[in-house]
């Protein structure tokens, strides 16, 4: 699985780029305390191999290590949130999509 997981703070997403191709994970700040897991983006061809579940973990491992409040807009987000208690999050009611 790959590891060099990047957090490109400008563009609020954490990337990686397996085989040429990129995954991410997108997510919005809600005031100062509160990042909001927006879209988890794996292509298809690199799909299968835990890229998903990857990024959304380091995401919530560095909203938790800021002190932030994790919500999930992104139905994957919500999964793996739900499936890894521990984190301090909320799940967004809405109708936001992600690819799987």
């Amino acid at each position: 699985m790959e590891t060099n997981v990047i957090h490109d703070e400008k563009n609020r997403e954490f990337y990686l780029l397996t085989e040429g191709v990129k995954s991410y994970v997108s997510y919005e700040m809600i005031g100062e305390k509160m990042l909001d897991l927006q879209h988890t983006i794996v292509p298809k061809a690199v799909s299968g191999r835990g890229i998903a579940a990857q990024l959304v973990q380091i995401a919530c491992d560095y909203a938790h290590a800021q002190g932030y409040k994790i919500r999930a807009t992104c139905a994957y987000a919500q999964v793996w949130l739900e499936r890894h208690p521990g984190y301090d999050y909320e799940i967004a009611d809405c109708g936001a999509s992600c690819s799987l």
